[in-house]
């Protein structure tokens, strides 16, 4: 399934990369929890470019790892649970 979805965080634009959403699925990791860990989330900076959204659930936590293109748009590159 193909699945692109723009996710607004202020100040930042979100972007799933398709990759990212299907690994997510096969992972169990259900659309809702991708867009509640982005929007409700914690953040981390590491790296120059990169940025962790974490968010805990009962399962464990959801991890969505992006790279900032610009100085306010987001693509998720991998999103695991850890």
């Amino acid at each position: 399934m193909i699945y692109r979805d723009i996710i607004i965080r202020k100040p930042w634009i979100v972007e799933i990369s398709d990759h990212a959403y299907n690994r997510a699925l096969q992972r169990r990791i259900y659309s809702f929890m991708i867009e509640a860990t982005i929007k409700g989330g914690r953040i981390e900076h590491f790296g120059k470019n990169y940025i962790k959204f974490i968010m805990e659930y009962k399962r464990g936590r959801v991890i969505c790892v992006g790279e900032k293109k610009t100085h306010n748009f987001i693509k998720i590159l991998t999103i695991e649970l850890g």
